[in-house]
């Protein structure tokens, strides 16, 4: 019965996580070394060496050195480093509206269960929220964002996948209130006059339909996943101009980045 409940639960903290086949597009990412975003430079990294940076969205430095360049060449560096930046805010509010895709759903279920105003709603409340700091601080305006071929370096940021946060914060929460979701389910099986195969279809049925109501709420966030694939494929074209453009940053390819898309682009 524990298993059911939590399945029932886990639907939601899934419901953003779509399968690669049922998108309209895939999105692979391969970054060949790391990158350093703070509030005055973006510097490119291979195994923790500087490649090189961009002070100021407009100065290429090299070996601590700055790159004269043209015209041309000043301006597609500042596009690349301002589009690089524009990635940030975007990847927050995906990161953050997914999180309260979750929680929406993870609440649904349990006011099913429990009632409104429910303990257990309240318990997830709070890790959700807790999470929910975690990725306001990192994405601050003054922290510097660290990334690399493993996806986000800080320490305090995603340190886990966020997926399997979110579904250790659903499962701890409901063995710290098993009392009250075994009390729950009595009263619903007494409803259903102890019928069990009558209590898990209604369940199963709720299920359904809250998957269902799950999959319209994700979609805005879906879209605004592809567009930030589209920005990612679009930086990476800027990449290789820059390359082709600049002598200096000719031997650089730090980001790789292809999608179904990348044709739109």
């Amino acid at each position: 019965m524990k298993k059911l409940f939590v399945g029932l639960v886990l639907i939601s903290s899934n419901s953003f996580a779509h399968d690669s086949s049922h998108t309209r597009d895939s999105c692979n990412i391969d970054i060949n070394g790391g990158v350093s975003i703070s509030q005055s430079n973006i510097e490119f990294l291979k195994n923790d060496k500087s490649l090189y940076k961009i002070e100021k969205d407009h100065s290429l430095i090299i070996n601590g050195e700055e790159v004269s360049l043209t015209s041309s060449q000043q301006s597609i560096i500042t596009q690349f480093s301002t589009d690089i930046r524009a990635l940030i805010p975007q990847a927050k509010n995906v990161a953050t509206d997914a999180l309260t895709l979750a929680s929406e759903g993870v609440s649904l279920v349990c006011n099913e269960l429990l009632g409104e105003n429910n303990a257990v709603v309240e318990d997830l409340a709070t890790h959700f929220n807790t999470i929910n700091h975690e990725i306001e601080e990192s994405f601050a305006m003054n922290k510097t964002i660290h990334f690399n071929e493993d996806g986000f370096s800080s320490d305090e940021f995603f340190g886990d996948d966020f997926e399997e946060r979110i579904e250790a914060a659903v499962e701890q929460t409901i063995k710290n209130s098993i009392g009250s979701v075994m009390i729950a389910v009595g009263q619903e099986l007494l409803f259903s006059g102890g019928n069990m195969d009558v209590f898990e279809t209604k369940m199963e049925s709720f299920g359904e339909q809250m998957e269902y109501e799950m999959e319209v709420r994700s979609q805005d966030i879906e879209k605004r996943a592809y567009a930030l694939c589209e920005a990612l494929i679009n930086i990476d074209l800027i990449e290789e101009n820059m390359r082709n453009d600049i002598p200096e940053l000719s031997k650089f390819n730090v980001l790789t980045i292809s999608g179904e898309n990348q044709n739109k682009v």
